[in-house]
């Protein structure tokens, strides 16, 4: 695991190779394995293959989405609010899990924040999302993670620059 977290990293431009289908099988057994508060499950995940929609969905905020433009998988992370109000710490989770798991397969993958983001002056960037994939009215949207297969290779963060300053013992 933590060869995994030493070389992860987020994944803005992808090839046009698609993800296999046994690769895609492993992600969403992963992603149905992630833990959830009380074991409740609020979240529903929305696999998007289709180049169009992914189009679409880089539609959804003004800014930030720019691994959308090339990546050949997008997942929509979202959660029935009424089911448990600690939908956006599980459906982080999973989004987390999605990642660590892409990673381990040799994907890449990046994080698209759509949650507390807007559109438009009118339009927050969840009810853009709900409006294109048809999520029922009661689910929330967080975020969708762009997967497909780097463009170029990342180098993980070097230990010399983690922020061990960060951490403290016992007390702030």
């Amino acid at each position: 695991m933590i060869e995994l977290l030493r070389t992860r990293r987020s994944i803005r431009k992808y090839t046009e190779q698609p993800v296999d289908t046994d690769k895609l099988a492993i992600l969403k057994e992963a992603l149905l394995r992630s833990p959830s508060s009380k074991g409740i499950n609020p979240w529903q995940f929305i696999f998007i293959d289709e180049k169009e929609t992914i189009q679409k969905l880089k539609a959804a905020k003004n800014s930030g989405t720019g691994p959308l433009e090339t990546a050949p998988l997008a997942v929509v992370f979202c959660a029935d609010e009424t089911v448990n109000d600690a939908w956006v710490e599980d459906c982080s989770i999973a989004a987390i899990i999605l990642q660590l798991s892409a990673h381990a397969l040799g994907l890449g993958s990046c994080w698209i924040h759509f949650h507390y983001r807007m559109h438009s002056e009118a339009i927050s960037s969840e009810q853009y999302v709900r409006e294109l994939l048809g999520i029922p009215a009661n689910f929330r949207i967080l975020c969708a993670v762009t997967v497909g297969h780097p463009a170029r290779e990342s180098k993980g963060r070097p230990f010399e620059e983690l922020l061990f300053e960060k951490i403290k013992m016992n007390r702030f």
